[in-house]
């Protein structure tokens, strides 16, 4: 795949559109919010199917019995708050109405990671991931940029099951082409290589892909893939890759405990043990700054990246 860059847009939007697409193809979609609308994008569902739109007010816990129950009655229901919001703080809701008994709500979560910037630590959420996919049954979708997002929100309205959808407030660089499909579980080869192998999610693809072109400038091969599914994983394309590069780089605006680097390694320890690296946040809470200054401060730029590419190597 060709990478560059086709506009700039925050992925918070291109759920909005996505959902909005939805509203108009499928008529058992609703979605509901925990008075943060605006903030999800979530205006043009709600203006162009009011019927079909209930904003719950900030009660994110009874937001999660109401999409429950309502996926009894055959409707496929679309919750919309705060990354932080959509699991910490309604974790057995979660865990006991949607996923012990698979039902079919997709959680869709904004703001998330350390890029919600100066809202701090106590919106910032960095744990989500490994929470989510702990849970039986939970699909877990990380997606990049705007033309994935919204690709995402309409596959997974055909997904049988509970989902978690995450995405993030900044603006960042759109780099997927419109028309690439979007496949639950199969991972998207952006560049081949033999050197490394990058993984990377969400708002680190493209730090993954800046990375990948600095070290090109300096003779290095590096294979690329966006790892959009954290659950399901796509063992076979990882495996693939690591035959052939013998060395791994994650990358994800997470904890790198129960991220998706951690799925990535317990892969390769019980299949094929290799030297692997984490560009990920170590064991600490976020803070109020700027986004690009807090991913810089806690090691989530397209410079850690690079280093930790030499680091892995040294080990190969």
């Amino acid at each position: 795949m060709k990478i560059e860059i086709l506009g700039n847009s925050d992925t918070r939007s291109g759920f909005g559109a996505g959902l909005s697409q939805l509203g108009k193809d499928n008529p058992d979609v609703v979605a509901l919010c925990a008075d943060l609308t605006g903030s999800l994008k979530m205006n043009d569902f709600k203006d162009r199917f009011p019927d079909r739109f209930f904003q719950v007010g900030i009660a994110e816990a009874n937001m999660m019995g109401i999409a429950a129950g309502m996926t009894i009655g055959g409707k496929i229901p679309f919750t919309g708050t705060f990354a932080n919001f959509s699991t910490s703080r309604v974790y057995d809701q979660v865990r006991q109405s949607i996923a012990y008994s698979n039902k079919n709500v997709k959680i869709c979560a904004s703001h998330a990671g350390l890029t919600l910037g100066e809202d701090g630590a106590t919106h910032q959420v960095l744990e989500d991931i490994g929470m989510m996919k702990m849970l039986p049954g939970m699909t877990v979708i990380n997606p990049c940029d705007y033309n994935q997002t919204k690709a995402a929100t309409i596959a997974i309205a055909d997904h049988k099951g509970p989902v978690y959808l995450r995405f993030g407030r900044p603006k960042v660089p759109i780099f997927i082409p419109e028309d690439t499909p979007f496949e639950i579980g199969k991972a998207l080869m952006l560049q081949e290589g033999t050197d490394v192998s990058i993984f990377a999610t969400g708002h680190l693809v493209w730090e993954a892909v800046e990375a990948a072109q600095a070290l090109a400038n300096e003779g290095l091969s590096v294979e690329l893939i966006n790892i959009h599914t954290i659950k399901p994983l796509d063992n076979e394309s990882i495996l693939r890759s690591v035959a052939k590069t013998k060395c791994v780089v994650t990358a994800e605006e997470h904890q790198i405990a129960g991220g998706m680097g951690e799925s990535i390694a317990q892969l390769l320890a019980t299949n094929q043990p290799l030297p692997i690296e984490f560009v990920a946040v170590n064991d600490k809470f976020g803070e109020s700054g700027k986004p690009s200054d807090l991913m810089k401060k806690y090691g989530l730029h397209s410079s850690d990246i690079i280093k930790a590419v030499h680091k892995v190597l040294k080990r190969k």
